[in-house]
């Protein structure tokens, strides 16, 4: 089982989870997750368990997006770019500038702009089902945070329609990004939003700094990044189709486009096996040099 800490960085507090390889030690690049909204580092467990077997060191922060239990605070930057800076100061605090980075849904337009403000903070990138060009969020999540962000009075309500596990993993809910939901997993991930109206706040004022514009400019300028990239696509996923991940692909110098069948959004938990072998094939892989 990963071991849980915290960790206090200059732009807020973050709660992670820690799998070190099973058995031995490794020289092999640590690997640092990054979920999307109102989920957390559980959502890897199943990639980390594998590449644990191989040999892989694993990090699953969560970040302040609405599944966390420690506040990011008013006075936090609670915006895309704000959480960039929380997974930028995770990775070097820990001193992971080797590691690869993944990330999914709203985790990999958070990458995005991390790396947009440091193209070389880490060495190799994954990215699977998420938010790119001006794509930021899919619909109808995009509808649903719209009416959160302009309704005030709906806010308390934000997750307590969500207990009901029908609702809950309808297309409405995460029915829409996982084939087969865990009620478990997926009824405690609303409950900080549901209990905590520090959370809820927190979680608004990132949606509220959602602009599809600023990534629409963003995305495109990563052709800076010479790093290996690879984009791992699941093939059912009718929110982030798979012209998207193409398109994502195309930006990079060096990048592989990689097609994973009976997947939706969160390729981590309906197909963790495709995930964990790309994460090794790219561990691989060496980057452009510039000289």
């Amino acid at each position: 089982m990963p071991s849980v800490h915290t960790l206090e960085l200059p732009s807020g507090v973050l709660e992670y989870r820690e799998a070190a390889p099973t058995g031995h030690a490794t020289t092999l690049p640590p690997v640092v997750f990054v979920h999307g909204v109102v989920v957390d580092g559980r959502m890897w467990e199943s990639v980390a368990a594998r590449l644990g077997a191989a040999g892989f060191h694993c990090y699953m922060p969560t970040l302040p997006l609405g599944a966390h239990r420690i506040p990011w605070g008013a006075d936090a930057d609670r915006s895309p770019r704000g959480a960039a800076t929380l997974v930028r100061e995770f990775v070097a605090e820990l001193g992971l500038s080797e590691a690869i980075l993944v990330g999914c849904d709203t985790g990999g337009a958070i990458c995005q702009f991390a790396l947009d403000a440091d193209p070389g903070f880490v060495r190799r990138v994954v990215f699977t089902n998420c938010d790119a060009f001006e794509q930021f969020p899919p619909q109808p999540f995009r509808i649903i945070f719209g009416l959160l962000t302009q309704r005030p009075l709906l806010r308390p309500l934000i997750a307590g329609p969500l207990q009901i596990r029908a609702l809950r993993h309808s297309a409405l809910g995460v029915g829409l990004l996982i084939t087969d939901p865990d009620p478990a997993y997926t009824r405690s991930v609303f409950d900080p939003l549901r209990t905590d109206p520090a959370i809820r706040d927190d979680f608004v004022t990132f949606l509220r700094a959602i602009d599809r514009r600023e990534l629409a400019e963003l995305t495109p300028r990563l052709s800076r990044v010479t790093c290996p990239v690879s984009v791992v696509w699941g093939l059912s996923d009718k929110a982030f189709r798979p012209a998207l991940g193409r398109r994502l692909a195309a930006v990079f110098e060096q990048a592989e486009f990689i097609e994973v069948a009976n997947s939706r959004t969160f390729v981590a938990m309906d197909q963790p096996e495709a995930l964990a072998e790309a994460i090794i094939a790219i561990s691989r892989k060496v980057g452009i040099t510039t000289e």
